[in-house]
């Protein structure tokens, strides 16, 4: 064998062990036989050598006593001094959420079948017929300008039909009188339950979210059970759950509220209980409430329970009739009037067995919270995001249509073709990640990781739709009123953005931050390990996790550079064959990502949770992977229509940018430069060269969604659309339609100004003028005649006499607003 032979061999031998993970005995082996045909031909020495020394090592990785003695027993020792001890807090947090899809882009190997093969979400016929009669029907009773402008609240006929009608109880079983609708089906009854505003929205969602129906479900005892989920089902009961202090927002562990268990007074006799002291705000439906979910933390001074005095923080149903409790007045939240306030009360007695689960459960609370809420996250604050991206979207493609500006219709001009696109492209990920992510709940899952991801990302793309079409339709989306169907998004996204722990907190401490040790495969078994250093078994069990870790991370590196070099066109994907690329794509980056993750951990340590912007940029890489794969399964659960390809492939080509860039941003910004730019080789060996959405794709995607197309239909599907007077929406979409039957006729009018039979002149005018000319039939012009009149309905905005937008009518001779120094001077 020559030289150059033996070589190539040799490198083959390397590459391919670590690429397809050889079994460390079988790569040995195989080195070993090469180490001797190279010292029985005549090849160089050096090389000879060189592979003898990998052989070598090889071999004795593979003797396990001689490896645990001489090499893992000392690591093992580093690691329990290293790696950081987790907190009760984050193992709770970590225990409460399952590995699903986000294990798998974390392991650099994904199965991209076991995501294929799922099957597509879909409504029975009993949650079709819900939607279709009474979800319609309150889309009906509910008008959205009266209740934010002239009534600034709920209507109680909106309150009662909510009850009578089950809304309350979507997530109670129907042994106790529930809907129990599936969580996608809860997800599109609130998708169209947006036409009625936040609202009538949040009084259905929060509910069938985190609150006392979901916590009784998962913790509460059978007598709890038994007596209330009948009558949250019934709509008797209207809960509403009271977690946020002034001083514990998304820090919720620090809750100052108190619970001192002592005996007292219940019902004419004497029980042991708490007394409860609490201060709690931004409390959604504290205002009708009459059930309020309580988190507090309970002590035992007394050691009335046993010895342990601080008893952790624990959670109790109050009813609203309990003496002392202070439901206070009305918070006045941005955007859509939405019930909102305060809650309160000091020293208030109540039996230990108003604690969800009863006594067995007090300290668990923490627990409870984060169980639930890796689920409610998951829904509402992704669905209303979806609601947005469809809403702005149906509005902006169709007033994009209809307004004209310089004799031409805004969808023409390229500075509007890219918001369009962008809202087209943001509406599809929004709809891809919320309807794959519910899906995994009804398959029994905790996405407490993917949960947070689309907590974020879906809100902050809903923010950048709503900008858009704020953009797009300009004065006609800055002037309030009943025809305004842009502001109340533009205005309420806000909340969205805020709550269930403020996207700031999402983005810099959970995503990565649980999926570091939730979702990796190897991280939290060793950091649980690292904990049992001289415990029998742990040492041969930190062994195997730690060189099944080494070996994913050698085989990681090594794809992530082979693909890096080939643009990943070699790599075996499933799916749509049309599809290939782009799998292939994000399979290179999810091996990328994988060694950049697993760096980062080794490297920094107990430092990463600290390098807040380091872990928000890997988060990124994992979100925009984890967002791009949905985006991919949505189209394959469509049959892959060639339609929805502009918005599949811009989509794709921004998010798998947005990797990239923050990819770059985490290597020019990780501590040890040397690391960093070896990093940047193995993992961008050719470069930045992913490009994000190019104009002609942002031009193609544009004019798909500004004509009657599917890829339109299918991104503004699940709207209520009903006309109505409650109904802008659907009165810009009709008119759009109507807009393109009679292009026919337009184009005439074109043709005709063009030969200059007719003047250039506009709306009633121009239709007269072809009238006469001949260029038009009667029919014909009456037809326009009539569509002008809806397009002005649509184009014109709303006013007022001012006596209708003075809620307190203003009285001059009333200066009690002003401050005492200047009442002399008016």
């Amino acid at each position: 064998m020559t030289t150059l032979a033996f070589i190539v061999v040799a490198v083959v031998w390397l590459f391919a062990s670590l690429y397809f993970r050889h079994r460390l005995a079988l790569a040995a082996g195989l080195g070993a036989g090469l180490a001797v045909v190279g010292w029985l031909t005549p090849v160089n020495v050096l090389a000879a050598v060189v592979v003898s020394i990998i052989a070598a090592v090889l071999v004795a990785l593979s003797i396990l006593p001689l490896r645990r003695r001489v090499l893992t027993r000392p690591l093992f020792a580093a690691f329990a001094a290293h790696l950081p001890k987790l907190s009760a807090t984050e193992r709770e947090a970590i225990d409460a959420g399952t590995v699903g899809w986000d294990g798998e882009l974390f392991s650099g190997r994904p199965d991209w079948r076991r995501l294929v093969d799922r099957p597509a979400p879909a409504l029975s016929a009993e949650e079709q017929a819900f939607l279709d009669g009474p979800v319609n029907e309150l889309c009906r009773l509910s008008d959205t300008w009266n209740i934010n402008h002239s009534w600034n609240t709920v209507p109680e006929h909106i309150i009662r039909f909510v009850r009578r009608n089950g809304f309350l109880g979507m997530i109670i079983p129907k042994r106790y009188g529930g809907l129990e609708l599936s969580a996608y089906a809860q997800s599109q009854v609130l998708v169209r339950l947006a036409n009625a505003g936040g609202g009538v929205t949040y009084l259905v969602g929060v509910p069938n979210s985190l609150g006392p129906g979901e916590l009784l479900l998962k913790y509460g005892t059978e007598a709890q059970k038994d007596y209330y989920l009948p009558r949250l089902s019934s709509g008797e009961e209207i809960p509403c759950f009271a977690l946020t202090a002034p001083t514990a927002g998304s820090d919720a562990t620090s809750i100052p509220d108190t619970g001192v268990v002592c005996r007292g007074q219940w019902q004419g006799r004497e029980v042991l209980g708490m007394r409860l002291t609490f201060n709690k705000r931004y409390i959604t439906l504290a205002p009708i409430a009459t059930l309020i979910g309580l988190a507090f933390r309970l002590r035992d001074p007394e050691h009335l329970l046993g010895e342990e005095s601080d008893l952790g923080i624990t959670l109790a149903l109050i009813p609203r009739a309990t003496p002392g409790l202070d439901i206070g007045r009305r918070h006045l939240p941005v955007g859509d009037a939405f019930l909102n306030g305060p809650v309160r009360g000091k020293d208030i007695f109540v039996p230990l067995d108003d604690i969800i689960g009863g006594p067995a459960m007090i300290g668990k609370g923490w627990t409870m919270l984060v169980n639930c809420l890796s689920v409610g996250r998951a829904v509402t604050l992704p669905t209303g995001a979806v609601a947005v991206g469809k809403r702005m979207l149906k509005g902006s493609s169709a007033y994009a249509v209809l307004r004209e500006q310089f004799g031409l219709s805004l969808a023409r001009f390229e500075g509007v073709q890219q918001p369009l696109a962008r809202i087209a492209a943001f509406a599809y990920i929004i709809d891809a990640a919320r309807s794959l992510t519910i899906q995994s709940l009804d398959h029994g899952e905790k996405p407490s990781v993917p949960s947070a991801i689309v907590k974020y990302h879906c809100t902050e793309l809903a923010r950048c739709c709503a900008l858009d079409a704020m953009d797009i339709h300009g004065g006609k989306a800055v002037m309030k009123g009943p025809g305004n169907y842009i502001v109340n998004a533009f205005e309420s996204i806000p909340v969205a953005i805020t709550v269930e722990g403020a996207n700031i907190l999402t983005r810099n401490l959970m995503i990565f931050g649980q999926g570091a040790t939730r979702s990796h495969p190897f991280a939290l078994k060793e950091m649980e390990l690292a904990q049992r250093v001289g415990e029998p078994g742990a040492l041969a069990e930190f062994d195997r996790v730690l060189f099944r870790h080494i070996g994913a991370t050698l085989g990681n590196t090594v794809r992530a550079f082979g693909m890096g070099l080939t643009g990943a066109r070699f790599a075996a994907v499933p799916g749509d064959p049309s599809l290939r690329r782009h799998y292939q794509t994000l399979d290179r980056l999810s091996a990328a990502f994988a060694v950049a993750a697993d760096v980062a951990m080794l490297g920094l340590g107990g430092r990463l949770k600290f390098k807040e912007s380091l872990s928000a940029r890997l988060g990124d890489m994992l979100s925009a992977l984890y967002l791009g794969s949905l985006v991919l399964k949505h189209h394959e659960n469509a049959g892959c229509p060639h339609s929805e390809r502009p918005a599949v492939d811009w989509a794709l080509a921004y998010l798998t940018h947005a990797w990239q860039e923050a990819c770059v941003e985490f290597l020019r910004n990780y501590p040890a430069r040397g690391v960093a730019r070896a990093l940047r080789l193995l993992l961008l060996p050719l470069g930045a060269r992913l490009r994000g959405p190019s104009d002609a794709q942002s031009f193609a995607l544009a004019q798909a969604v500004t004509t009657d197309t599917p890829l339109r239909e299918r991104l503004i599907d699940g709207l209520y659309d009903e006309d109505g007077l409650n109904n802008p929406l659907t009165h810009v979409d009709r008119v759009f339609r109507e807009r393109l039957e009679l292009e026919p006729l337009f184009q005439r009018l074109r043709e005709a100004i063009k030969a200059r039979r007719i003047r250039k002149l506009q709306g009633v005018e121009l239709i007269k003028a072809a009238r006469r000319h001949g260029v038009l039939e009667r029919d014909e012009a009456r037809r326009l005649f009539a569509f002008d009149a809806r397009l002005m309905e649509v184009i014109n905005v709303d006013d007022f006499d001012a006596a209708d937008l003075c809620r307190k009518p203003y009285d001059p001779a009333d200066d009690t607003c002003l401050p005492d120094g200047l009442r002399a001077a008016v």
